[in-house]
């Protein structure tokens, strides 16, 4: 049973002019054996990428993709023949199965895209690719935490194909607190603002608490408030 805090500092750091990158985990030049990821997560990048610039045509496979976007556009375009902008409140999902290729740029001509993009291993191997994505803003507006993603059985908005796996996120108001969810790993980034872990414990904006094998926990939001990613997976 561990809670450990991870702050914003200690994440490694892509910086290539266009992509300023910040990995929770090990990713791509930043490698620490050491941290290869927490539970079924193993990518949680906190990207900003700078107007009229992004990522070229890429390929994944076998992997669940989820990006989260916290300000200005991405624009997607995959081989399945997928297309659109993704924007704050629009959850997204890409299942890249036995294989896809996609790129992701920041379309605005002069406002900065930042994002969250995620990865979790599929529960099983060679399925068909896929995608999906979703309006979550109004229950956002609801208050607390929303299953966002997940298995067939967990009542999550978009589907992944990982069973053990959900995530989550809130808007949560100033001073507004929320129960954190329980699981074997549960990985909780302060993705905007900041706030408050048990009413002790103050995380700041790119700040992670990582918790294995725990049982309950509160999360307070600032006084600015704060946009909140959970992840609880096996």
């Amino acid at each position: 049973m561990t809670v450990e805090i991870h702050k914003a500092a200690s994440r490694g750091e892509t910086q290539i002019g266009w992509l300023d990158s910040k990995h929770s985990f090990s990713f791509g030049s930043y490698v620490d054996r050491s941290n290869t990821g927490h539970g079924l997560l193993l990518v949680n990048n906190d990207d900003r990428v700078a107007p009229a610039t992004g990522f070229g045509t890429h390929g994944h496979a076998d992997m669940e993709i989820i990006t989260w976007v916290l300000s200005g556009e991405v624009e997607h375009a995959d081989t399945l023949g997928n297309h659109g902008i993704i924007r704050p409140g629009l959850a997204q999902r890409m299942s890249a199965g036995t294989g896809i290729r996609h790129s992701e740029h920041n379309p605005s001509p002069d406002v900065e895209a930042h994002f969250v993009q995620m990865w979790v291993q599929p529960d099983t191997q060679g399925i068909e690719p896929g995608y999906e994505q979703q309006e979550v803003g109004h229950l956002l507006d609801q208050g607390g935490l929303v299953a966002i993603a997940g298995g067939p059985e967990c009542g999550a908005v978009i589907r992944i194909n990982q069973r053990d796996a959900v995530m989550y996120a809130g808007r949560l108001k100033p001073g507004e607190t929320c129960p954190i969810p329980v699981a074997a790993h549960v990985h909780l980034f302060v993705a905007l603002g900041s706030a408050s872990f048990d009413g002790s414990q103050p995380l700041e904006e790119g700040d992670a608490v990582r918790l294995t094998n725990e049982g309950a926990h509160m999360l307070s939001a600032g006084p600015a408030g704060a946009e909140i990613i959970v992840w609880a997976t096996a």
